[in-house]
């Protein structure tokens, strides 16, 4: 009986052991899930209190933007996330949907003057094949051409596309377009990325000229600047009154610094050169080297009273090679082989000597080109003025003795004129030695062991020695193909490149730009006057008359100062 009662005893409490057991882990879960349900509360809470907070700071930067936008547009607000496109085109004017125009036209914005936007790129896949790591986006400022672009799209000219996206090509760019009003500029200071900007002959009214195409200029925006044939690049350093500035209509005060670097390869340099200090320098065939140098005033007279002469040494110091030697005056900054006022294709050295009976010579500022025609030449190059009134007196004084000896008789050979006591003589001696060129034309005495030496070219008849005939032939009668079309030999092209050409370089009387000079203009008049078909149309431009304030054409500008205020 007592074993059951035990056994009866343990099984009770082994049953109550476990209910007690169960019961604990009953609440334990409990406890477990009460406390998950707190925790997956209190993380519902913090996340919507956060969705609050940044819908909070969203909707606070949105009003914050929206008055910026507003403050910056003068009470216009327009914003457009549209796909950018390049197309060609000069200046910052960029192209807008339709539906931009209906927009703006609706806020008011064409009653508030000229239209500025701010562009800034807010998306930028990276360019095919380049590195994952984006560049740094940047910003830039526009006017606007015209509302013709594709709804969706921006149509950027080359100025806003490079400035935006200096990298390499893009496979898809999204831009911001903003209304925003920009002031008049008062100041501008740029660098110039190359070198010879500053050689430029007015080189701000060439700027000025570039700048017409541009409604803003952004600090550390690359303004490009076309001069004929030349490209210059111009980063924007500093701007006053702001960092991004209107510059229509306006006078802006421009300092031009020259390149950081003291190298750039593949650019034009004009190296100055000093009188009488000569410059050594090394060229390859095919290439130029360039130099300039000035004549003052008071050289000027020297050379216009005949009492010097201006003389341009070039001087080879390599056999194997060969060089020529262009001068140009500016605005012609870089003479070439079909370009220049003076040549000089002699073999070996040369002196090309200028006077004051050249009309084409004068004061100013020159360019020196010298032209590696054959091999790598090294050479030795200066420019000098040299006297010459004691020549003049020497010369003055042989012609008056001249006139003393009349007693003259012509040889039979060479034609010359010796004193009659010696012609005997002379006769006797210049048969055995001397042979008279049977050229048409020529007549030059030659001894006759360099008569074999002496030949004439068959296109043009000009005398040369045998080894210089075949330069000349290449020279000057190869044919030369324009870009207008035309086939001419060197002189006749360096003729045509300079007078007749349609595609020749002029420099504006208007503007100062160095522009292509076209047909003739449209209007008689202009063309009685002498102005090219650019001119006629820069010089349309008006400008208020100094003495009346009329606003006057340019072209008309000296007529309107003789009739109207009897000036000369």
């Amino acid at each position: 009986m007592d074993f059951e009662f035990r056994r009866a005893r343990e099984k009770l409490e082994k049953d109550q052991k476990e209910r007690k057991e169960r019961a604990k882990l009953k609440l334990e879960r409990e406890r477990k899930v009460k406390e998950e349900a707190v925790r997956q509360r209190q993380a519902i809470e913090a996340a919507q209190r956060e969705r609050r907070l940044v819908a909070a700071e969203a909707e606070a930067k949105a009003n914050q933007l929206a008055e910026e936008s507003l403050l910056a547009g003068r009470g216009v607000n327009f914003s457009r996330i549209l796909e950018a496109v390049p197309y060609e085109g000069s200046g910052d004017k960029i192209k807008l949907p339709p539906s931009c125009f209906t927009e703006l036209s609706e806020q008011g914005a064409f009653d508030k003057g000229p239209l500025h936007f701010s562009l800034s790129v807010i998306h930028q896949e990276a360019p095919l094949g380049a590195d994952s790591a984006q560049e740094e986006l940047r910003k830039t400022h526009g006017g606007v051409l015209e509302f013709t672009a594709d709804e969706g799209f921006v149509a950027l000219p080359v100025h806003c596309w490079s400035n935006l996206f200096p990298a390499a090509t893009l496979s898809s760019a999204m831009v911001e377009v903003r209304y925003v009003w920009l002031p008049k500029g008062t100041y501008a200071k740029l660098q110039s990325v190359e070198f010879g900007f500053s050689d430029i002959p007015n080189h701000k009214a060439v700027l000025e000229t570039a700048l017409r195409q541009h409604a803003t200029l952004s600090q550390g925006d690359m303004l490009t600047v076309n001069h004929g044939v030349l490209t210059y690049h111009l980063r924007v350093l500093e701007l006053k009154p702001s960092s991004s500035i209107s510059v229509l209509e306006t006078d802006i005060e421009v300092d031009i610094m020259g390149p950081e670097s003291a190298e750039r390869e593949n650019q034009h340099v004009l190296k100055p050169l000093i009188l009488g200090k000569p410059e050594s320098g090394v060229v390859d065939e095919g290439n130029y080297v360039y130099y300039k140098f000035s004549i003052d005033e008071d050289t000027w007279n020297k050379i216009s009273s005949k009492d010097a002469k201006f003389v341009i040494n070039l001087e080879s110091q390599t056999q194997d090679g060969d060089i020529d030697l262009y001068v140009s005056k500016h605005p012609l900054l870089f003479p070439t082989q079909h370009q220049h006022m003076w040549s000089s294709h002699d073999m070996g050295s040369k002196a090309l000597v200028l006077g004051a009976e050249d009309q084409n010579f004068g004061s100013g500022t020159y360019s020196v080109a010298v032209y590696g025609f054959k091999g790598t030449s090294r050479y030795l190059v200066s420019v000098l003025v040299q006297d010459v009134s004691g020549q003049k007196l020497g010369q003055h004084a042989a012609s008056s003795s001249s006139f003393a000896e009349v007693d003259t008789v012509e040889c039979r050979n060479c034609k010359r004129y010796v004193p009659a006591r010696t012609i005997a003589l002379h006769e006797a001696y210049c048969s055995r030695h001397n042979i008279i060129c049977q050229h048409a034309g020529c007549g030059v005495v030659l001894r006759i062991e360099e008569a074999e030496s002496h030949v004439h070219c068959e296109k043009c008849g000009k005398a040369f020695q045998r080894g210089e005939i075949e330069k000349h032939m290449k020279v000057f009668h190869e044919p030369l193909h324009c870009s207008c079309g035309i086939v001419l030999e060197k002189e006749q092209m360096v003729q045509h490149q300079s007078s007749d050409c349609p595609l020749r370089l002029i420099t504006c009387r208007f503007c100062g730009d160095m522009v292509q000079a076209g047909n003739s203009a449209a209007d008689a008049r202009d063309r009685i006057r002498g102005l090219s078909e650019h001119e006629s149309i820069c010089g349309s431009r008006t400008a208020p008359c100094d003495s009346c304030g009329r606003s006057v054409m340019l072209k008309d500008m000296d007529i309107h100062h003789i009739a109207v205020h009897q000036k000369s």
